[in-house]
């Protein structure tokens, strides 16, 4: 692996552990302006000190991410559907990487749809990509997207998707945590990173599947909605992080999020004062 390459990737996992947090900030390519993430710049400018990578589109990084913010960046350059289409499986690359390099990020990211109508295009979109990432010392993720017609969670399917985008060259894939979830990770040679999917129902759920899944074997989180989805956001990725580098335990992060959440309620208070 080429020094640009390693460099990159170290400041998307943080070296002293080994670890990553990512801020998943790019729903709005398929989804719109989707709750809470309305106005981009006004989420996510509290969150980026406690990420350790936000991933983003192309607009959304010159429309709403000032340039002196240090957070790397992972950018989603795969789309072409939205959820108007029952298939959100037929995507393209829409971003080159000629602009990647031009927009200095960390890594490049794009779904792979194994099992779907279009999991050949996936497979070949990301096999290009990973030739121009070699070419311009540019990681890429995969992240393991389930189209409506795959939604179950399955470690059988979640393993070959996640083998699949190690054998064609994934520098790091994204997928989801389930049951067995040790068998997804003993079957990438790659690291791999869990996602939040849709908003859990507690914060108490969301520590869980973070902490079982680095327990099982991932490096880190690339989450989204369960965090900046949550009622108090920055108390929410302070506790992730805790587990993810400071290896606290799940009792210990709720505790994170319970002091974090009593200092934003205090600062509000004052504000409204």
């Amino acid at each position: 692996m080429d020094w640009g390459m390693k460099n990159r990737l170290s400041r998307m996992i943080k070296p002293s552990t080994g670890r990553s947090v990512m801020l998943a900030a790019d729903h709005g390519y398929f989804m719109g302006p989707t709750r809470k993430l309305e106005n981009p710049r006004k989420m996510l400018e509290p969150l980026l000190p406690f990420a350790d990578t936000v991933a983003v589109t192309r607009g959304i990084l010159r429309t709403s991410i000032d340039p002196e913010w240090d957070t790397p960046i992972l950018l989603r350059v795969s789309g072409g559907t939205s959820i108007l289409k029952d298939d959100l499986s037929d995507e393209e690359i829409t971003t080159s990487m000629t602009d990647a390099v031009r927009l200095n990020v960390s890594a490049v990211a794009l779904s792979i749809f194994v099992g779907t109508n279009h999991e050949k295009q996936s497979l070949v979109n990301l096999s290009r990509l990973v030739n121009e990432g070699e070419e311009f010392g540019m990681p890429v993720m995969a992240i393991t997207a389930v189209g409506k017609e795959l939604k179950k969670r399955d470690a059988k399917y979640l393993a070959l998707s996640c083998r699949l985008a190690a054998e064609i060259g994934a520098h790091i894939v994204k997928t989801y945590y389930c049951d067995n979830f040790r068998k997804v990770v003993d079957g990438s040679p790659v690291p791999l990173v869990v996602a939040g999917g849709p908003k859990l129902d507690t914060e108490l759920d969301v520590l869980n599947l973070v902490y079982n899944a680095l327990q099982e074997g991932a490096i880190g989180v690339d989450m989204g909605r369960n965090i900046w989805q949550n009622d108090y956001p920055v108390a929410m990725i302070k506790a992730i992080r805790a587990i993810v580098h400071e290896k606290a335990t799940v009792k210990e992060a709720m505790q994170v999020y319970t002091d974090n959440k009593g200092r934003a309620t205090e600062q509000v208070a004052i504000h409204r004062s």
